[in-house]
């Protein structure tokens, strides 16, 4: 059994910069998801999201495949960290794209931005020609995201577990060809 070790390439988009997370990122991560209306959005992240909750997600990215999965912390230029984007082992089609900003950094393009900027990476040079993602029926932000960066309806709603709302949430399903 080979462990492969690998530092992910920092991105850099217009207005902010996906990079690798890093332990210092705890306190902001912590801040920034203790917020039920960010992490209701999510299906791992619990409420209320807690310095212990922030610590436990940083220490877990090392373990995770390189294969199928990479994360990024979102670093909005002149203010540090915003949020996370990543991709994960989504479905046998491909990794599945997921995001979230702190409240402070919604409607104003960002997540558009740091999505558009770690899709054309996995598109790219992490090799990856098909994407999935999906949205919870009640965030239209969400789906108007995606939309904009190139990713269609398959008509698949999905019952998937949120553990800040405690059971499962309606989420419909995207995909994105390179």
């Amino acid at each position: 059994q080979m462990t492969e070790t690998f530092s992910r390439p920092t991105i850099a988009a217009a207005r902010l910069t996906l990079r690798p997370p890093r332990a210092g990122d705890a306190g902001r991560l912590a801040a920034l998801a203790n917020d039920y209306d960010v992490v209701r959005m999510t299906g791992s992240m619990p409420f209320p999201f807690g310095p212990e909750n922030a610590e436990a997600f940083l220490s877990s990215l090392p373990g995770r495949d390189p294969r199928t999965n990479a994360i990024y912390a979102i670093d909005l230029t002149g203010e540090g960290f915003i949020g996370i984007l990543g991709f994960h082992a989504g479905s046998r089609l491909g990794p599945e794209l997921g995001y979230w900003l702190g409240r402070p950094y919604w409607g104003r393009g960002l997540a558009t931005e740091a999505a558009k900027a770690g899709l054309a990476w996995a598109h790219g040079d992490w090799g990856k020609p098909v994407i999935v993602a999906g949205h919870n029926t009640d965030n239209d932000a969400s789906g108007q995201v995606l939309t904009k960066v190139g990713f269609l309806y398959t008509g698949e709603v999905k019952m998937l577990p949120s553990a800040a709302r405690g059971g499962l949430a309606p989420v419909r399903m995207m995909v994105r060809l390179a």
